[in-house]
């Protein structure tokens, strides 16, 4: 089976606290709290790794708190192409809010990256992705990488057949829409999509027009997370949304990273986009019932794909089910 790759510039140790009910500006008295070594692509790996999917994962990490990245690695079994510089990996705080099951994320900034050292993860990135092979870049950027490094990527590793899938915001998002080397595929949320639009997408049609256009410039998928709506999936084969199961909730941190590894899955296997759409979403609902980035076991996973409701949107929808 041929290897999927992550990139992960800017990865962080997700701390989160368990909150009865958040309040600003009050005091609070957490329920307990967890950490866990995160990042959107080291996140997208654990998830492929725990489906059985073979995995690599590189990026830069920090060497004083390197401990939690290289215990999960080692668990699940990813291979391990991290560049490692002095310094700490950040930590995000994550404040879970019992009461209404939304998650407050406060995103520290990364450490900073010299040239040298994104050269050398380029390098590792090159030699990682096998032509033909699935790489996922995600998340945003640490102090001293250009917006447009995602675009040079893709101007580097799309002659050698690799299929991009892209999860990324704001001006990097802006830069690899813009470039000739455009990814295989993109996973912005609504509110991501709409910032790079500039404009409100608030119907279900307004988020298949923007999809479809982005397809129209060259994009062969675009999946659009929609939260409790589900997602939206545009590809050749035509454009669908994808309901999410019903779900018992332990924890959003990392549900649409999940979601992202459900996608890279179905295009690792070659399903069709009904079946495509149904995994993602199964992805992100199993994360759903777990803390960390960890998926329920398989017999799971494919029992709830078969609970997800697929239907046709629009003109260039498909009869699904």
């Amino acid at each position: 089976m041929r290897r999927v790759v992550t990139l992960t510039l800017n990865p962080a140790l997700d701390r989160t606290v368990m909150l009865d009910d958040l309040r600003p500006g009050h005091v609070h008295r957490a329920r307990g709290t967890r950490s866990d070594a995160g990042g959107k692509g080291v996140n997208v790996a654990a998830c492929l790794a725990d489906w059985g999917v073979p995995v690599a994962a590189t990026g830069i990490l920090g060497q004083d708190n390197a401990a939690p990245f290289q215990a999960l690695l080692e668990a699940k079994g990813i291979d391990d192409r991290f560049v490692w510089i002095p310094g700490e990996t950040r930590t995000n705080l994550k404040l879970f809010d019992a009461a209404t099951g939304d998650t407050t994320d406060i995103n520290l900034p990364g450490l900073p990256v010299t040239p040298g050292t994104l050269g050398t993860v380029r390098a590792v990135l090159r030699q990682a992705a096998e032509p033909g092979a699935l790489v996922v870049l995600a998340g945003s950027l640490p102090g001293g990488v250009a917006p447009a490094i995602y675009a040079e990527i893709a101007a580097e590793l799309n002659p050698r057949g690799a299929r991009l899938v892209l999860v990324a915001s704001g001006p990097a998002l802006a830069a690899a829409l813009a470039a000739p080397a455009l990814p295989f595929a993109i996973k912005p949320n609504r509110h991501e999509l709409e910032d790079w639009a500039g404009r409100a997408l608030p119907t279900l049609d307004d988020v298949a027009g923007a999809a479809n256009g982005l397809r129209a410039r060259g994009i062969p998928l675009v999946v659009v997370s929609l939260g409790a709506e589900g997602a939206l999936f545009a590809s050749a084969e035509g454009t669908v949304l994808a309901h999410p199961p019903p779900t018992q909730l332990t924890s959003t941190v990392g549900a649409g990273d999940a979601l992202v590894a459900g996608l890279v899955a179905g295009l690792h296997a070659g399903l069709a986009l009904p079946d495509i759409a149904r995994l993602a979403l199964a992805f992100a609902a199993g994360k759903l019932t777990l803390p960390g980035a960890n998926l329920p076991p398989r017999a799971t996973v494919e029992a709830l794909a078969r609970t997800v409701r697929v239907e046709g949107v629009g003109a260039s929808g498909m009869g699904t089910g």
